[in-house]
């Protein structure tokens, strides 16, 4: 028989229980940001960067031998210098971590590492440290309640926070050798795709005086869940330079697209004077142009954002990612007639790319004339078939089809553009709209009812979590 418990063990088992509630919640909260929930982070879709990312991360792919098309660089918006793995082959980079790197070969480094989360399965095997930390906070829960029940009060305290302790460590151990394994992988795919591990090492140091700004303590890595920087520059440093491709200059047109990458990312995501301080006019190189000419688009200056394209298209006719960024900037200043021959241009330079695409089926769109509707439905079809996730071309879809009275499948669209973006409600709404309007058991109808079960069961699931 258990000791009764008098109102002091009990006033200690309370405090106990409170201790461990706030560590779950801390180590929980510290999972959250390992995991990084995707769902929640704003994705920054653009074709010139995406071609970008796709040819920078190929050679490293094919040495790793993974799917070449199975693997996927996303962008996200966000200021931060970081960069995950999360569910199958999708490696996520952060706006902020684009814009601190100086070179290509430097983001090259990083996709490497990220690649060696990939083939290491360490999503995969998260459960298994999570499981082990979970496994230790139950074992103090259980000793340290029995350790006051019995009348230990500050035993079962002090065995209640070892438990905690160990437990946190235990997990983050788990991850550093998970990092040290990316980073070794990451030094055999560069090496084996010939590309040098300079930019690694030199990104590694950025992150480092980063580390030094904030005060990170640089003694060791104990309490982190991954290795300090310097440690990981120490480990790595002589690691590349014995590999031959030490030496190896970086793709010259890899690294100058790259820098029109960031100037157009930096034009896009930032405010338009930090744009034109680090920009400014003075500056008549590409990048500089590139970067000026969405600042001032967005500053709503639309003449002198097409000076900067213009000066650009001068030189460079026939580059469809200048003829796009034409065309967006007079669609967008309310001139989309005007637009059309631009944009028709980049579609065909690109074949069809899907992005570009949609934006010229808005265009079409915009005109308000019916002589361009059947080509704007032709135009947005094309774009969904090789981008099926692609809300923006969904919703403009569904507005020609709008137009052209065929509500029906309207709806559809527009169901389809609303689960993308997780508005299950939305979803719900119009794919049930969309099966009143067309025939029973066709494939449009199939794929309406198959919106609407989705979309009814994410919406539940999603209603759980927040109870």
């Amino acid at each position: 028989m258990l000791p009764s418990l008098t109102s002091s063990r009990m006033d200690d088992l309370k405090l106990a229980a409170r201790n461990l509630t706030r560590y779950i919640v801390a180590f929980f909260a510290i999972i959250a940001i390992a995991v990084q929930p995707v769902a929640a982070q704003s994705i920054l879709r653009d074709a010139e960067t995406e071609e970008l990312f796709r040819d920078m991360v190929a050679p490293l792919v094919a040495v790793s031998e993974l799917d070449a098309d199975e693997v996927e660089v996303v962008l996200i918006n966000d200021n931060q210098i970081n960069a995950f793995v999360a569910g199958g082959q999708r490696m996520f980079f952060y706006s902020g971590l684009i814009a601190t790197a100086d070179t290509a070969n430097e983001v090259q480094g990083v996709m490497a590492h990220e690649l060696g989360h990939i083939t290491g399965g360490h999503i995969i095997r998260f459960n298994e440290g999570l499981e082990a930390a979970t496994g230790i906070t139950i074992l103090s829960l259980i000793l340290g309640a029995a350790a006051i029940a019995a009348g230990a009060g500050e035993a079962g305290a002090g065995i209640l926070g070892a438990g905690q302790q160990a437990a946190i460590g235990r997990f983050l151990a788990f991850s550093r050798v998970q990092e040290r394994s990316a980073d070794s992988a990451g030094a055999r795919y560069l090496a084996a795709a010939g590309i040098t591990g300079r930019g690694s090492i030199d990104f590694f140091k950025k992150l480092q005086n980063y580390e030094f700004r904030l005060g990170i303590p640089q003694e060791d890595s104990y309490g982190r869940t991954h290795p300090l920087s310097g440690e990981r520059v120490s480990l790595l440093r002589d690691v590349y330079r014995q590999d031959p491709a030490w030496d190896t200059p970086s793709d010259p047109e890899i690294e100058a697209r790259f820098q029109r990458v960031k100037a157009k990312l930096l034009g896009f995501t930032a405010d338009p004077t930090e744009t034109l301080r680090r920009y400014p006019e003075t500056n008549q190189t590409v990048p500089g142009r590139y970067a000026r000419a969405y600042a001032w688009h967005k500053s709503a200056y639309p003449d002198r954002a097409l000076y900067e394209v213009n000066n650009l298209l001068s030189n460079a006719p026939d580059d469809p990612y200048f003829l796009e960024l034409h065309g967006q900037i007079l669609l967008e200043s309310g001139k989309p007639k005007e637009a059309l021959k631009s944009l028709r241009k980049a579609v065909n330079l690109t074949n069809n790319q899907p992005l570009i695409a949609s934006l010229f089926g808005h265009a079409l769109i915009a005109t308000e004339d019916q002589a361009y509707f059947d080509e704007a439905t032709k135009v947005l079809k094309a774009a969904v078939t090789k981008d099926v996730g692609n809300p923006f071309a969904w919703y403009q879809l569904g507005v020609v089809y709008s137009q052209q009275g065929d509500t029906a499948r309207a709806q559809l669209a527009t169901a389809e553009s609303a689960l993308l973006q997780r508005n299950y409600p939305g979803a719900i709404r119009s794919s049930q709209i969309a099966m009143a309007g067309i025939k029973e058991n066709t494939p449009d109808w199939i794929r309406a009812q198959d919106i609407s079960l989705i979309a009814k069961a994410e919406f539940e699931r999603s209603d759980r979590r927040r109870r």
